[in-house]
């Protein structure tokens, strides 16, 4: 898979820029706040349809402007494919493909990335959100999906959360409508929980292999932390849906009184965190910052090589600034870990970082104000 145009109107900084990839490795260079970052992010809400840095899509809107509009043409298993959004103020949303209107669920079946950013680098010291944040990020782009799953899993929890407040206002209790929205609940949950578990035990697996060639002797090892207990938990196999679900509904009766008390859905995969250990210690606790970026380094290298095996297409990497942030032995395995075949487009503020046979074969552009410097 491989990008050859991207066109940016409207979008943040970038009011009419376009630019071509010709190569594998594209360098992107320029001093911070230039639109560096936002051009990566462009590509990587072409996949996904969301970005990493704000919630709020009117957000990408350049500030002058009613809309903003991405379109990028692709090379998928040779074939050629157009891809355009067009967004406005009023959170309106077009959608083509190949000019023509698409739905969400196929659009982002198109084309994929892994974004591997400084703020990942803080993945493990950041929050739960972060994690969860992380894990289904990467699930959505095996599994276009799982997204639907989360949303209607979102849509319930808010629904049962505004039904609380109100039994708390007018001080009744319905618990046939609260055992109605539990159930729901944990049909979609226990769901959500087995494909994040399932997807776990395989970027361990990778993730392993790689940590290991960096770190020479130490092992990785990721627990699923659910906030409720699993019965017959077996930790060499995954658990069934069935015995999650029944897990779910038991600490959903036990905790109904304190959910009643705090008007709000108290556990479920909202819940949940993931856990990274080496040679069984945690991470967040003992590891030093470098052990940590270590960990983070071979997520997002498995991320790339599961996302091949399970789509048969190859993500473009996005690398964003990340490598100032890494020091000599870490920045030399990423750089030397990625694919030939992989299209890899780098941000950094100069070329300093790199090596002079790396930069031989890189297709390099600068950038100020959003736009491109000849």
């Amino acid at each position: 898979m491989k990008l050859t145009n991207l066109k940016l109107t409207n979008y943040r900084n970038c009011q009419n820029l376009e630019i071509k990839f010709d190569k594998s490795k594209i360098l992107i260079i320029g001093k911070n706040a230039q639109g560096k970052t936002n051009i990566l992010e462009s590509i990587y809400f072409l996949s996904s349809l969301k970005t990493p840095r704000t919630s709020n899509t009117t957000e990408l809107i350049n500030f002058y402007s009613e809309h903003f509009k991405i379109e990028a043409e692709i090379i998928k298993a040779d074939t050629d494919i157009s891809l355009s959004i067009l967004y406005n103020k009023d959170k309106k949303r077009e959608l083509k493909v190949n000019k023509v209107k698409s739905t969400p669920k196929d659009f982002k079946s198109v084309l994929k990335t892994v974004l591997f950013s400084s703020n990942d680098l803080m993945l493990l010291r950041g929050t739960p959100q972060d994690r969860r944040d992380w894990l289904d990020r990467a699930i959505s782009q095996i599994y276009p999906a799982y997204d639907d799953r989360l949303s209607k899993y979102e849509k319930i929890r808010i629904q049962k959360n505004n039904f609380l407040k109100e039994c708390a206002k007018k001080g009744i209790t319905n618990n046939a409508l609260l055992d109605v929205f539990n159930e729901q609940l944990s049909v979609t949950g226990s769901n959500i929980i087995y494909i994040r578990k399932k997807f776990l035990k395989e970027i361990e697996k990778t993730a392993q292999i790689k940590h290991r060639t960096i770190s020479e002797s130490e092992k990785l090892s990721i627990k699923y932390d659910c906030s409720f207990e699993i019965p017959n938990t077996n930790s060499s196999n995954i658990e069934k849906i069935e015995d999650i679900q029944w897990g779910f509904l038991q600490a959903l009766e036990e905790r109904k009184i304190e959910e009643m008390r705090r008007c709000q859905a108290c556990v479920g995969p909202h819940r949940d965190d993931i856990i990274f250990f080496i040679n069984n210690q945690e991470s967040t606790k003992y590891a030093s910052q470098g052990q940590q970026r270590t960990i983070v380094l071979a997520l997002k290298l498995s991320e790339l090589d599961i996302i091949t095996d399970k789509t048969g297409d190859e993500p473009i990497l996005l690398l964003d600034d990340v490598l100032a942030e890494l020091d000599d032995i870490r920045q030399n395995y990423l750089l030397r870990s990625i694919n030939q075949n992989t299209q890899t487009i780098i941000t950094s503020v100069d070329t300093i970082l790199f090596e002079e046979e790396f930069l031989k074969d890189v297709q390099i552009y600068k950038i100020e104000n959003g736009a491109l410097i000849l």
